[in-house]
């Protein structure tokens, strides 16, 4: 029997990074309310009582970006000095231009478009690079079990911290879920690592007996877990001080946890801050719809799709399909299909997608993919891959 292991993280929207993340995405939705046309690479900083933004925005109106910082911190729950960090106290500074006009003479008149090219073929990518997507059948969600588990824990952390279940928990923590594979299918949880911050005068005896009962019990399916699992809770004894005051914090640092938690390849491009022209995003969300519409079609079990970019044209320069030998059909005839329905122009993406609303802040914590609300998670064209397969068998 074939048996392996495989481990992915997630982590709360406490944590440093995704304090970040989050007041990054919720300046790009302000951007898209007041202007759909506005371009945004919106990166944040945090340490210590300190927030920088900085970055490139250019918009029709002015942003109070004060604002959008400070109460996306208190959502998070950073709420006073003796959490460690204090959306009323820190230090807010700014440090935004507009895009650079090298990049947008390319991604508001793409070389294609420049030649004559008509509609879609408008808008340049923003950048070079290649993005990855993915979608397998292990879960209800198409998405590998790993990193949907560790979702799961820090989804469930967060909840019983927020409803007041358990009320000395702080914002800060992360979930790491190691599960085992026999003959490729995941069988069981073989380890769970949860570290939380949490008040000072809390027993650990009593954090990993409610963290075991009321989280881990509560997220992970009762079959996944045996007598054999092992579970650590905050392995190194105490987990007091955390948030920017423990750590720095910086946009686009979990794009493995945002992703895949590490099952299929990642380009390099993060996500938060960007709007939807920034292939790096936006064709990394398409990516993944185009797959997760494929396993769903049941024309394989697995799937993964590389596609990339050159800066300032609108066509891929390349696109490539890998199904890992779990295809019912050729790959080259889905490759083909995948040509004939979906458009990868970054227009076209747009369009499709309806990215130019204010979305982004639904998509920051808990991973981006495997949320049924997401449009690039719908499986609206099921029956239009399965119809192009037919015609190009």
């Amino acid at each position: 029997m074939n048996k392996r292991l495989f481990t992915s993280e997630s982590i709360t929207e406490g944590h440093p990074d995704k304090v970040c993340d989050s007041i990054a995405d919720a300046i790009l939705d302000e951007v898209l309310r007041r202007d759909k046309n506005a371009r945004s690479a919106c990166e944040v900083c945090a340490t210590t009582n300190l927030v920088l933004i900085m970055g490139e925005i250019t918009v029709s109106s002015k942003i109070d970006l004060d604002s959008i910082a400070r109460a996306k911190i208190k959502e998070i729950g950073y709420t006073h000095e003796d959490i460690g960090f204090d959306y009323k106290n820190c230090e807010i500074m700014q440090r935004i231009n507009r895009q650079s006009p090298d990049i947008a003479m390319g991604v508001n008149n793409s070389a294609e478009h420049k030649l004559g090219g008509r509609d879609y073929d408008l808008i340049g990518a923003g950048d070079q690079g290649m993005m990855y997507g993915y979608a397998c059948d292990e879960t209800e969600q198409l998405m590998p079990m790993p990193v949907t588990l560790a979702h799961a824990l820090t989804r469930t952390l967060t909840e019983a911290r927020k409803s007041g279940e358990i009320d000395y928990l702080r914002p800060d923590g992360k979930a790491q879920v190691t599960v085992e594979y026999e003959n490729c299918i995941p069988k069981r949880v073989h380890t769970v690592v949860l570290s939380s911050q949490h008040a000072e005068n809390v027993s650990q005896e009593t954090i990993r007996a409610d963290i075991f009962e009321k989280v881990i019990k509560k997220a992970i399916p009762e079959a996944m877990l045996d007598k054999d699992t092992l579970i650590y809770i905050n392995p190194t004894g105490r987990f007091v001080v955390g948030g920017p005051n423990g750590d720095s914090g910086l946009t686009g640092r979990k794009i493995i946890a945002d992703t895949y938690g590490g099952y299929c390849p990642h380009g390099g491009g993060a996500f938060s801050g960007k709007d939807p022209t920034k292939v790096d995003r936006s064709a990394a969300y398409y990516a993944r719809y185009v797959c997760k519409n494929i396993v769903a079609a049941k024309l394989a079990k697995h799937c993964q799709l590389e596609v990339s970019y050159a800066i300032g044209r609108s066509h891929p320069i390349s696109l490539r399909v890998n199904t890992f030998n779990t295809s019912t059909v050729d790959e080259e005839i889905i490759e083909g299909a995948v040509k004939k329905v979906f458009d990868f122009r970054p227009a076209a993406i747009i369009d499709n997608l309806d990215l130019l609303n204010p979305i982004y802040s639904a998509s920051t914590n808990y991973g981006h993919f495997g949320k049924k609300e997401l449009p690039w998670e719908q499986c609206d064209k099921v029956e239009a891959i399965r119809k192009a397969v037919e015609e190009w068998s």
